[in-house]
C-alpha cells in the first residue's frame, strides 16, 4: 500500500470510515455494560491466517501469487514462506439495527519485501432494508467466485485460488461506494452488487498502478448448495513505470506517437468479464471459473479458465484442478523503423524496440494441472499439501517473475506447496 501523507489522509475513504468509527464509539458506561454482559457488546472480533511454504523446480525465475509481490519461490528462495503466508484480523461494529462498520487489516509480503500491516477493507454500511444496503469506504470487488474469501485460506479448498484466472485482474478492492440488493424467489437468492471507486497500488518494479473511474457489477445466484456468479469490471488504468517507458517513444515523432498511443497504459480502459459456478453438497465439491480481460494497451488481452473438484473422506479432502491461461493479442511488434533514423538515434531506437517486445513477450500463457490434499485435523485449522505441474506457452514465461539470464521460456515448472490455515 502506498505511503499516505498527512495532506492526503483526509481524502482516503477508509480513513474517513475510521474517523466516523471513532466518533461513534460507545461511551465508557456502555463499554462497562458490555464487559458485564458480553452479549450486549456492539463489537465482534475475528482473525485468520496462513503459514505456508512453496518450492519451485525453476531456479531462474520466481513463482508468486500476485504481481504485487517482489519475489517468491525459485530464484529468490529455494523454499519461500512469502508466497502464501499472511495473518489478518477483522473487527465489526454494530451501532444500530441499520448502521454498522468493519475494519480488516492484513499482514503479508508487500511490494517492498516487508510484512507491514495494511488496511484491506474499511467501510461503513447502512441497511436501507433487510435486503438493501449501501457501503462507503474500502470494499471488496466481487469479480471472482471467491473474491470475498480470497485471503482466507481456510475457506477455500486449495492452497491458493488458481493463478490462471485470478491473475487476470490483480485489483481486488475499491475505495468508494457500493450498493447491494437481494431478491428471494422461493429457495433462490439473487444478490446484485454495484461498486464505484478507485484503487492505487505500488508495484515492486516501481511506480503505482492506478485504477480510476472503476466500477464493478456482479450478480450472484444461490440455490441450495449451488452458486453462480457473473461479473463485469471496468476502470481507467495507469501504470506509472510503463507510462514513463512509452514517453521515450514520443521523442521519435509521429511513428513513436502512434506506438505510444497504441501501447501506453495511461488512463487506458481495463475491462473484465467473469463467470464462476460451484456446487458444494456435504461430501464433495465441483467448481470452475472463466474470465477474460482486455487492457487496451501493451498488456493485451487474456482469457483463462479452470475446473476443480474434490471428495471429502472424513477429515480428508483430496482434490484435482486444471487451469489454462492464453493471450489473444500480439506477442511482438516491429516497433520503430530503425532504417529511417539517423545513425545517432539507431541505438536508442533499437533499445526501445527490444524493451517493447520484451514486455509483449512476457504476457502469460500457461496450463497447470494440480493435485492436492486437505486435512482438517483440528477445529478451524487445516493442513494442505499441493503439487502443481505447469507447462509454459511457447516463448512465454507464464506468470513467473524475476526472470534471470538462464531462464528458458516455454518450459515446465513443478511446484510443491504446504500450508496451514486457521481461524479464530
Amino acid at each position: 500500500m502506498p505511503r499516505i501523507t498527512r495532506s492526503k489522509l483526509w481524502r482516503t475513504p477508509y480513513s474517513l470510515c475510521a474517523i466516523v468509527l471513532i466518533a461513534l464509539l460507545p461511551s465508557p458506561a456502555s463499554v462497562r455494560a458490555a464487559a458485564e454482559d458480553p452479549s450486549s457488546s456492539m463489537f465482534s472480533f475475528s482473525g485468520f491466517g496462513t503459514l505456508g511454504v512453496v518450492h519451485s523446480s525453476e531456479h531462474d525465475a520466481d513463482f508468486t501469487s500476485t504481481i504485487f509481490k517482489p519475489n517468491g519461490a525459485g530464484y529468490s528462495h529455494d523454499w519461500s514462506p512469502d508466497v502464501d503466508s499472511l495473518i489478518g484480523a477483522q473487527v465489526n461494529a454494530n451501532f444500530s439495527p441499520h448502521l454498522s462498520a468493519m475494519l480488516q487489516v492484513i499482514s503479508e509480503q508487500t511490494y517492498d519485501n516487508n510484512y507491514r500491516p495494511h488496511v484491506e477493507w474499511a467501510n461503513i454500511k447502512y441497511e436501507l432494508t433487510p435486503d438493501a444496503s449501501v457501503r462507503v469506504g474500502r470494499t471488496v470487488l466481487a469479480s471472482f467466485l471467491v473474491s470475498d474469501t480470497r485471503n482466507i485460506g481456510y475457506a477455500n479448498p486449495w492452497v491458493r485460488p488458481p493463478v490462471e484466472v485470478y491473475s487476470l485482474v490483480p485489483i481486488d478492492s475499491s475505495d468508494g461506494i457500493d450498493a447491494s440488493y437481494k431478491w428471494h424467489i422461493g429457495d433462490l437468492v439473487q444478490t446484485f452488487v454495484g461498486t464505484y471507486g478507485a484503487t492505487t497500488s505500488t508495484q515492486p518494479t516501481g511506480g503505482n498502478a492506478e485504477a480510476r473511474r472503476q466500477w464493478n457489477i456482479s450478480d450472484t445466484l444461490e440455490y441450495g448448495a449451488a452458486t453462480l456468479r457473473i461479473a463485469y469490471q471496468r476502470a481507467n488504468l495507469t501504470l506509472d513505470g510503463l507510462h514513463t517507458f512509452f514517453g521515450a517513444f514520443r521523442q521519435f515523432g509521429p511513428q513513436g506517437n502512434l506506438l505510444a498511443d497504441k501501447y501506453d497504459p495511461y488512463r487506458k480502459p481495463l475491462e473484465f468479464i467473469g463467470i464462476g459456478a460451484m456446487y458444494n453438497p456435504r461430501d464433495w465439491f465441483v467448481t470452475g471459473e472463466w474470465g477474460t480481460s482486455q487492457f487496451h494497451s501493451v498488456l493485451g488481452e487474456s482469457t483463462a479458465w479452470y475446473a476443480s473438484g474434490g471428495y471429502r473422506l472424513a477429515k480428508f479432502t483430496p482434490y484435482l484442478t486444471y487451469g489454462a491461461l492464453k493471450a489473444s493479442s500480439n506477442v511482438s511488434d516491429p516497433g520503430l523503423t530503425v532504417s529511417a533514423l539517423p545513425p545517432y538515434l539507431t541505438g536508442p531506437a533499437m533499445g526501445l524496440n527490444a524493451g517493447l517486445n520484451g514486455i509483449l513477450g512476457s504476457i502469460a500463457i500457461q496450463r497447470t494441472t494440480s493435485a492436492g490434499l486437505r486435512w482438517d485435523f483440528m477445529k478451524n485449522v487445516d493442513l494442505k499439501l499441493q503439487y502443481d505441474h505447469t507447462g509454459l506457452g511457447a516463448g512465454s514465461p507464464g506468470t513467473l517473475i524475476n526472470l534471470q539470464p538462464g531462464f528458458q521460456r516455454g518450459g515446465t515448472v513443478n511446484l510443491f506447496s504446504a500450508a496451514i490455515d486457521f481461524l479464530w
